[in-house]
């Protein structure tokens, strides 16, 4: 699905302006498909999850860069968004914030390009975690995580009686607040209807038919 809305929302951003240069070209997406091989190729597994990588370096030929210039920002905004929602598909952790850097290499030739990967150790490196009911483990660092029916969710339910955005959870402090964001069919914890709730280890929480499981390490 990573790849999908990558390629989808590429699509919208290389309308106009930037479709010439990359008519017949390298194309983003190309990008994509490497970062997100990379970090199948590089996974780790530790005791209870799998380590992806969260650092990339993408080398482009001197041409291809030229004609990235400009779009280089946005365009490497996007593949750290792809390999976000890659990891939540396939039930990666992060050590770290995933980067991306978009470099060039005069030994490269033309439509060519290297993706080098790493596993970088961050101060918001998960330390809680949301267990899927398939056994996927999403780690719960510093950033917001919102639960919907939508792709673009961190943690994406394909569960019609889900809200397209659900419900929330946020960090506060050493501790873990659940919000319902004003759902349909409401949040539960424990089976108790919640509008905000401070969550403990093995927290069962319910949206619409499907069970999460809180973890804390």
């Amino acid at each position: 699905m990573g790849l999908q809305q990558f390629e989808q929302r590429l699509e919208r951003l290389v309308e106009g302006a930037f479709a010439k240069a990359f008519r017949g070209e390298l194309q983003p997406v190309e990008l994509g498909r490497r970062l997100t091989r990379e970090m199948d190729l590089n996974r780790a597994v530790a005791v209870r999850t799998v380590i992806a990588p969260n650092s990339f370096e993408i080398v482009l030929s001197p041409e291809d860069f030229e004609r990235f210039e400009g779009f280089v920002e946005v365009l490497a905004r996007e593949l750290a968004d792809a390999a976000r929602e890659h990891a939540g598909n396939e039930g990666y952790s992060f050590l770290g914030p995933v980067e991306v850097q978009i470099n060039w290499s005069e030994e490269l030739p033309r439509s060519t390009f290297a993706v080098t990967s790493a596993v970088v150790e961050g101060d918001d490196s998960p330390t809680d975690w949301i267990v899927l009911p398939d056994g996927r483990r999403i780690g719960i660092g510093l950033d917001e995580l919102t639960i919907g029916r939508l792709p673009e969710c961190a943690i994406a339910v394909s569960d019609p009686n889900v809200s397209r955005r659900h419900a929330q959870l946020r960090r506060n402090g050493d501790t873990v607040v659940i919000a319902d964001l004003g759902s349909t069919n409401g949040t539960r914890v424990n089976g108790t209807p919640v509008q905000q709730q401070r969550l403990k280890d093995g927290d069962q929480i319910t949206v619409g038919t499907t069970t999460l499981r809180f973890e804390q390490s």
